[in-house]
């Protein structure tokens, strides 16, 4: 069988580096699901790890800095409630503490610290999703195991990050979505409109727009082909099994290109500016999943659309 050309826009294995035993309660190392070891192309970077219960070890334990733009999404795993994480988390931005309950989304810009993570109730499993902008390798040369946020915290144990900056990090919390993507007719098995928890709406400094929804029946009407001529895109779809987190719980096909590829795992599709894609359709929905869709260099829905095509017919 002859294998598209467009496969290598497709990651169906996530890079998983040998797991950590020092972290517990969590997956970690996470998943990364695009980067440019995989799609050369991308300057983006996604990695999702499920949260099985209180997480112990890790650089979520510590203060960190990164030297890119990132969102830290932390997603309820139940589609009956979408907006209900499973858990309260404390967290510090920018040495202010930030605390949530429901399906957030974190902004942190360039250079703010971030963390530590701690988890001061679990309920049920919860994903975390951390997409980097602008790098597809943030993380190069990185100890990111237990032992090396062990090393990185030496002379800091129990130490509180303080703010040093006069400004309100709740301004980078999404605590609640924007509810505004998604075609002006009914469809049915899935979740419209979907739940946007990044853009310059929300937050007035990014250009990214971020959008997701779950999906938990054979929608009644698939997606249409599309292509955007100004920005490049990334769409994700993930399973909610934590057992089995590379199961995507459904089968379906996605139009890359001039070619409609299957897929029966969770999988990210990196998607150049001008490139077709589309049509999405569903064979069979076996459990809810989730599609969540990333455009890169666009803060609005609108600038996103602007220039491009869409057949919704």
């Amino acid at each position: 069988m002859t294998v598209s050309e467009f496969e290598r826009y497709a990651v169906r294995k996530p890079i998983r580096e040998a797991a950590d035993p020092g972290v517990k309660g969590r997956d970690w190392p996470p998943a990364v699901y695009m980067s440019s070891r995989q799609v050369p192309e991308a300057d983006v970077y996604l990695e999702m790890s499920w949260i099985r219960g209180i997480p112990e070890g890790g650089p979520q334990t510590i203060e960190q800095v990164l030297d890119h733009d990132q969102l830290l999404l932390h997603v309820g795993g139940d589609y009956r409630t979408p907006q209900v994480l499973g858990a309260t988390v404390e967290t510090y931005l920018g040495g202010q503490p930030i605390v949530f309950n429901t399906t957030t989304g974190l902004y942190i810009p360039r250079g703010t610290p971030y963390g530590p993570f701690i988890w001061r109730e679990f309920h049920y499993p919860h994903l975390q999703v951390g997409i980097v902008f602008g790098s597809g390798d943030p993380y190069a040369g990185v100890d990111r195991t237990a032992a090396g946020a062990e090393r990185a915290a030496e002379g800091a144990a129990g130490a509180v990050p303080k703010k040093t900056a006069g400004f309100d990090f709740e301004e980078y919390a999404i605590r609640s979505p924007l509810r505004e993507a998604g075609p002006d007719f009914m469809v049915t098995g899935r979740q419209l409109p979907s739940m946007t928890y990044l853009s310059r709406t929300q937050v007035n400094t990014t250009n990214n727009y971020l959008e997701f929804g779950w999906i938990w029946d054979v929608p009644s009407r698939p997606i249409g082909r599309m292509r955007h001529d100004n920005h490049g895109e990334m769409v994700f779809h993930f399973g909610n099994d934590p057992d089995h987190p590379e199961e995507l719980g459904a089968t379906m096909q996605f139009g890359v290109g001039d070619d409609p590829l299957e897929f029966d795992t969770t999988y990210c599709v990196y998607v150049p500016k001008g490139m077709t894609h589309g049509p999405l359709s569903w064979k069979e929905v076996r459990r809810p999943m989730v599609e969540m869709a990333l455009m890169l260099g666009a803060g609005i829905w609108a600038e996103g659309w602007e220039g491009s095509f869409f057949d919704g017919s």
